[in-house]
């Protein structure tokens, strides 16, 4: 796995791509194989869904039915599904499998160079949103992971620290500020969130969409669905 692997977003239904080398691997139980060196941190079963942002607070987005198998390590965030069905949000399109993967599994994974805010919005049930930027475009791509209050607010802490900690003890991939290192060293803390909705992340490494069309696609236009609520896109909850 590259350091700065990319792309991130293959839309509407993955954060690695398919014929990649750098996509999690997995062991014959279909859980996420550690790299040599790589401390798993936690293990989750959650409700996992995808959304590109803009200003507009349009958004494409894609959810898979059932929880999914989440595993968080001191390098990245992966997860990975049984369910062979992916619903698209936003315009309602049927269900479809995706194509030249081993029928009824999908994965896909966040590396802690990407994020650059973790979100808490107030929806039911709760969520954590994994926000990053991405290189020549406002949108911003995101993946949402959805259980109970209790473990939802306990994965953001530690989805919080996984970063800090990885940006910190790699200078030679995350170029920090003073400044940055300071908020960095406090995300890194066991505190408590403490109400906490909107949690930036500093030293965040822009993403890149694997092609043309992931940047200028006509996305269709957001229906009623009650996910999120409606500041979504801007960052506002």
């Amino acid at each position: 796995m590259h350091g700065d692997a990319s792309p991130f977003f293959i839309g509407p239904h993955r954060f690695d791509a398919p014929d990649d080398d750098v996509g999690p691997t997995l062991d014959r139980r279909y859980d996420m194989r550690p790299l040599p060196g790589e401390k798993v941190l936690g293990r989750h079963r959650l409700l996992v869904a995808g959304y590109l942002l803009g200003p507009t607070e349009t958004r494409r987005g894609w959810q898979l039915p059932g929880p999914v198998s989440v595993t968080v390590t001191d390098q990245r965030i992966c997860w990975v599904g049984t369910g062979s069905q992916l619903s698209l949000v936003a315009d309602d399109t049927p269900r479809s499998r995706l194509a030249g993967r081993l029928t009824g599994l999908m994965t896909g994974q966040i590396r802690w160079q990407w994020p650059s805010r973790l979100e808490l919005p107030p929806t039911d049930p709760a969520q954590l949103m994994i926000v990053c930027d991405a290189l020549r475009t406002i949108q911003q791509p995101a993946l949402a992971l959805g259980g109970s209050p209790g473990e939802v607010v306990a994965l953001a802490r530690q989805v919080r620290r996984a970063v800090a900690m990885f940006r910190l003890t790699r200078p030679q991939l995350v170029d920090l500020s003073a400044q940055e290192r300071d908020v960095l060293l406090l995300r890194a803390g066991p505190a408590l969130l403490a109400g906490e909705t909107r949690i930036t992340l500093p030293g965040s490494l822009p993403v890149e969409f694997r092609s043309r069309d992931d940047y200028y696609r006509s996305g269709p236009a957001p229906t009623s669905w009650d996910g999120f609520a409606g500041g979504a896109a801007s960052g506002r909850w």
